[in-house]
């Protein structure tokens, strides 16, 4: 007797099988990079609140008062390199000691890349160290402007009359940013550097406020990690212990930095909540 010869795919079939399958991955894709979207968010989220943790011990051992951003005069460190709250950094050899930081002496796992300080949304090979350090530092930013003005490299001259605040008296903690996203921009990507500095959208110069022309507030979150976006979001981290992701607004990203910008168009309540009553050193 004769068996009937098993049958095959017909080359029609085959091609409504692989359109399916097409079709299937198309409809997928997008929930899938969703996915992957926020879930680098609540690792981004859950970092800086380990963060918060440990800037909170910090103000515990010192009377309250915020940790600075950085020390680096002659009279601070004599002959040491320069310390930031992510560590000291050697300017001669560039070497990192990441265990020194005012921040990260309370932390654990802090060493290098996709550690607790850098987001995993712009991981390290994606921007340039910060000058005189050739290792990955971080890629968030604290609030010193307002919280450390003695104590913030870049601003400190101008600023320094500021009063240094403590954790037990800020204003508006519920806005305060106190860390968030950030990163250096400049006109071509491949000279993006990361920065330890959380800068206000308006900069004290002259007894004056000025618009800051260099933002460092990064919006890397969902979908803003291309250098051609105008949309994306930021992770926070306020000074009331909660933290969120803000989504930018096309009037607060600079024309010809997109992805940066800063979270509103003053100062207050979220970098500088006492801005308006600012005065110089005279009084003026």
């Amino acid at each position: 007797m004769m068996t009937p010869r098993a049958r095959g795919f017909t080359l029609i079939e085959l091609l409504v099988v692989i359109a399916i399958i097409a079709l299937l991955i198309g409809l997928l894709t997008p929930a899938l990079r969703g996915a992957r979207e926020s879930a680098r968010t609540a690792v981004c989220l859950a970092n800086q609140r380990s963060m918060f943790a440990a800037w909170t011990m910090y103000a515990g051992d010192f009377r309250d008062f915020s940790m600075p951003l950085a020390s680096w005069s002659v009279d601070e460190r004599g002959d040491r390199p320069p310390l930031y709250w992510w560590g000291e950094a050697d300017p001669s050899s560039g070497q990192v000691k990441r265990e020194e930081g005012y921040l990260t002496r309370y932390m654990s796992a802090v060493g290098g890349a996709r550690s607790a300080l850098e987001c995993p949304a712009e991981p390290w090979g994606g921007y340039r160290p910060q000058a005189g350090v050739n290792a990955p530092t971080t890629t968030y930013g604290y609030n010193g402007y307002f919280l450390s003005p003695a104590r913030t490299p870049g601003w400190a001259d101008s600023i320094r009359h500021r009063p240094w605040q403590r954790t037990s008296d800020l204003s508006r903690p519920d806005s305060l940013l106190v860390f968030a996203d950030t990163l250096l921009p400049a006109s071509r990507r491949v000279l993006w550097r990361s920065t330890s500095l959380l800068d206000p959208p308006k900069l004290w110069s002259g007894g004056v406020w000025v618009d800051n022309r260099s933002p460092t507030t990064r919006f890397r979150h969902n979908g803003g990690y291309s250098d051609q976006s105008v949309r994306g979001s930021v992770a926070t981290q306020r000074a009331d212990g909660s933290g969120a992701a803000l989504e930018s607004r096309s009037e607060w990203i600079p024309e010809n930095i997109p992805g940066f910008g800063s979270v509103g168009l003053g100062n207050g309540p979220w970098y500088v909540p006492d801005w308006e009553s600012w005065r110089d050193r005279t009084g003026g």
